[in-house]
């Protein structure tokens, strides 16, 4: 059985995508439907942190470590009952990743936060023209 899973950016004020209709601009693809995937639609808003100028703050780190628990876990806010679990989730790899960001070597001149903006706007604006 196959079905079918849309795949699709979206920004950090954006909640969710939506449900029955796919988003513009959106990738479609077929899955086994024994895949591991989820039923729904998967968004995805992952930046890259590491070779910038300047570095990526604590902040920028803990958000996506945040983000990746929260994908892990399948829910935004956690129950009482899991919500000890989920934030000692955050915190440990936030520290991880703040390890990973800081630790990484490149020949790469450092990229600028403006100027991938800038970029990142000019590829939506001609995704979704």
């Amino acid at each position: 059985m196959v079905r079918t899973v849309y795949f699709c950016s979206i920004r950090a004020s954006d909640v969710r995508c939506p449900k029955r209709t796919p988003p513009r601009g959106s990738a479609r693809i077929n899955v086994d439907q024994t895949s591991p995937l989820p039923a729904t639609n998967m968004c995805r808003n992952i930046k890259t942190l590491a070779n910038f100028d300047p570095p990526a703050t604590d902040d920028e780190i803990r958000a996506s470590a945040l983000q990746f628990v929260r994908k892990l876990s399948g829910s935004t806010q956690p129950s009482r009952a899991n919500e000890a679990a989920f934030n000692q989730a955050v915190d440990d790899v936030t520290a991880v990743a703040r390890v990973l960001v800081h630790s990484l070597k490149t020949n790469a001149a450092p990229r600028n936060r403006e100027e991938e903006a800038r970029k990142a706007h000019e590829r939506a604006v001609k995704r979704f023209a």
